[in-house]
């Protein structure tokens, strides 16, 4: 049994790794002031995610392709999209995404105070996956600044202000794809032709399934792989041990590092689902149709499961959440993998050290965004 648990906590403005890390050893399951209710554990965490059935991801009133879709549904636009994220269709990727993080190193700034996630991750990011996907260099502005809007839209819990931040978006994917449409033949041999191309159930993809694809994989995906950079440049700032190691490493090695510190710190905060019947989990009755929140940052931290956090990224890979679990893991788990194994072999190939600012320590994102809003470095 667990102890009482009041029904209305909230994590807004708190550091979500902290205040997880407090409520989860006697508190696996709680209840937040916005009714849902919050896996802390490991081992409910994994079996709701694992749980198809009584967990379903059909939770937003919005297209959301394929993480807001279940059963044979799901599996076709699992299909279409795995085509373009596998190991055979990324690799020709490689070159560009190690030009982008080169070309950026070399233009960082030495000696002076950068912030790790906005100078170097955000920038990253951004030109790795309009490399990706053929989107135009001319876009970086607007992407960056829209990254910017989203977090503090999503930090502020203004459901209006998301939704137009979301719209916006929405509005630049449409500005790549409708040309793309429109040109039939003569479009560009690019990654977004190609997914315009596609079809599901005999048919090609609808605009608002097109935009839905893509809002997925990139506006989900730039915010997080910059969180990323921060988190990885703020663990091994100062560890030249660790630092030597990425240096030296195989990529599997670097890789299996990477994916080590992430769950440690984990910036892919939650997943959602809604329950299709009365479920008992962790101690609790949750209701059938009841909102719960599967926390990937609490989860990934558990001591019962990690050995109370020591850094192994060996021994601690295969249970490790980071990217999710069953049939919703992360798509894209490969591409991200490699754009930050690539971005971070590339920095630290350039500079000798990179070092915390003492006077300027680094700033925690909170709730519901993790991972750090800023990290001040300087590369020497």
């Amino acid at each position: 049994m667990t102890d009482h648990m009041p029904d209305d906590l909230s994590a807004a403005g708190r550091d979500l790794r902290a205040y997880t890390d407090e409520l989860r050893p006697r508190h696996p399951v709680v209840r937040n002031s916005m009714g849902e209710w919050v896996l802390l554990r490991h081992e409910d965490v994994l079996a709701a995610a694992l749980d198809h059935q009584r967990f379903s991801s059909q939770v937003s009133r919005f297209l959301q392709v394929p993480n807001g879709l279940d059963g044979e549904e799901h599996t076709r636009f699992r299909e279409v999209i795995e085509r373009h994220l596998s190991h055979d269709a990324l690799e020709p990727f490689i070159p560009a995404f190690k030009r982008v993080a080169s070309q950026l190193v070399a233009a960082l700034p030495r000696g002076v105070v950068l912030d790790a996630v906005n100078d170097i991750g955000a920038v990253f990011a951004v030109r790795a996956q309009c490399a990706w996907l053929g989107w135009p260099a001319e876009l970086e502005p607007r992407l960056l600044a829209w990254m910017k809007e989203n977090h503090a839209a999503t930090r502020s819990g203004d459901s209006a202000w998301t939704a137009d931040v979301a719209e916006q978006f929405d509005e630049i994917i449409r500005s790549v794809i409708q040309p793309r449409r429109e040109a039939g033949d003569d479009a560009p041999d690019d990654l977004t032709t190609k997914l315009c191309r596609e079809t599901v159930n005999g048919r090609q993809l609808t605009e608002a399934e097109l935009v839905s694809i893509l809002r997925n994989w990139t506006g989900g995906d730039l915010g997080s792989i910059a969180l990323c950079v921060g988190v990885l440049l703020a663990h091994i700032a100062g560890q030249p041990d660790l630092a030597e190691k990425i240096r030296t490493a195989p990529d599997s090695e670097a890789e299996a590092i990477i994916d080590e510190v992430l769950r440690l710190d984990d910036p892919f905060v939650s997943n959602r689902r809604v329950t299709t019947c009365p479920v008992h989990i962790g101690g609790r009755d949750i209701p059938s149709g009841a909102r719960v929140k599967l926390n990937w940052t609490s989860a990934n931290r558990d001591e019962a499961v990690f050995d109370n956090n020591r850094f192994d990224p060996q021994g601690n890979a295969g249970n490790n959440l980071v990217y999710g679990a069953g049939k919703h893991v992360c798509p894209g788990r490969l591409l991200a993998t490699w754009e930050l194994r690539i971005a971070l072999q590339t920095l630290l190939a350039s500079v000798r050290t990179i070092e915390l600012v003492s006077d300027q320590p680094p700033e925690r994102e909170v709730a519901p965004v993790g991972g750090y809003h800023r990290v001040p470095v300087v590369l020497t």
